[in-house]
Parts: C-alpha cells; sequence; structure tokens
C-alpha cells in the first residue's frame, strides 16, 4: 500500500474510533438531559462510526507496527444543543474536505479497497450530518427527536430512520444487513 493512502487511512481509522466514542458519551449525557431519542440517535450513529473504523482498519491488514496517528476530532461535554452542533461540524468536515481529499489520493494511488472504504464512510456521513441537524432543531426548539429507531448498514454505515424499506442505497446489502437502534418499549422490565 502506497504511504500516503496507509496515512490517510489510520488517520480516518483514528478518527471515526474517536468520534465513536464521543458520540456514546453524548448519548448518555442526551438521556441524562431527558432526549431518549437523540441518546438513541448518537448511540446508533457511534455504531456506524464503529463500522467505518473497522473498515479501514481490514485495510491496513498488511500494516503491521505501532503509528501516530493524527486525527482531527472534537472534545467536550456541554449541553445536548451543543453537542449535536459538534457533531454536525464533525461530520460536515469529514464530507466537505478530509474524505474528498483521501479519496483523491487512493484514486492517484490506485489504492481500490481504500476508495470503496473512504466512500463507504463519505456517504453514510451526509447521512449523519443531515440527521444530527435536525436533532438539533428539535432540541433547540425544547423538544426531543421525533425519530425513535435508527437503522445502521452493517457494511457501510450508512444510517437511516423510520421504516426499512429497501437495500442499503450505498452499498446495495439486503435490509437484513441493517442493525435497527430504538427507544420504544421492550419486552421486559430487563431491558
Amino acid at each position: 500500500m502506497n504511504e500516503m493512502t496507509s496515512t490517510n487511512l489510520k488517520s480516518a481509522f483514528g478518527g471515526e474510533s474517536m468520534a465513536h466514542m464521543r458520540y456514546l458519551q453524548w448519548s448518555a449525557a442526551a438521556k441524562k438531559e431527558g432526549f431518549p431519542n437523540v441518546a438513541n440517535l448518537f448511540t446508533a450513529v457511534a455504531y456506524a462510526e464503529q463500522v467505518h473504523a473497522a473498515n479501514h482498519f481490514r485495510e491496513l491488514k498488511n500494516e503491521v507496527g505501532d503509528a501516530a496517528v493524527t486525527a482531527g476530532a472534537g472534545f467536550g461535554m456541554t449541553n445536548t444543543s451543543e453537542n449535536l452542533q459538534g457533531a454536525i461540524d464533525g461530520e460536515n468536515h469529514e464530507v466537505e474536505q478530509m474524505y474528498p481529499a483521501f479519496i483523491a489520493v487512493a484514486e492517484l494511488q490506485a489504492e481500490k479497497g481504500s476508495i470503496r472504504s473512504f466512500q463507504f464512510a463519505l456517504e453514510a456521513e451526509k447521512t449523519h450530518a443531515v440527521l444530527f441537524a435536525n436533532a438539533k432543531t428539535a432540541v433547540d426548539a425544547g423538544k426531543d427527536f421525533a425519530e425513535n429507531t435508527v437503522h445502521v448498514c452493517n457494511v457501510c454505515g450508512y444510517t437511516l430512520t423510520g421504516a426499512l424499506e429497501s437495500d442499503c442505497p450505498v452499498c446495495k446489502v439486503k435490509t437484513d444487513k441493517f442493525t435497527t437502534f430504538s427507544t420504544e418499549a421492550s419486552c421486559c422490565s430487563c431491558c
């Protein structure tokens, strides 16, 4: 693998891993603030970021050894509205700058697997930005996010709310390859 693409994959792996953990922390905070659907959204998108990190890691299968990883990531715990803005800003950075640049390098270096991994993440990040923006609008109006069910593709991380009716528009897998996150009442008191 070309060194520049390898470096970009490592950076993307680091950034996605950090987003995964950051969103889990922000999920817990949203739940405490009384926004269970926002908490569910953060948890679902954290899972999508884990899918992206795993895809990038698999592309690095022949890269063995220690590496210093530079990854752009926001830090801090504020309130749910500001945490959502941080999520929006991070997703937009990946959509507008990071992944397009990483894809261009991978294309120049003919790294097909890396291109696929970056493009899967790019397309999913677009949906994340929109979902977080919709949640922020609700929270800023003093309401919870309207959607209580979020679906995440286990292959590419594509994320959507509402009914799961068709194959993944990004990687084309069947709907049985999605994981569903929901705040609907559970079947028993232990869940």
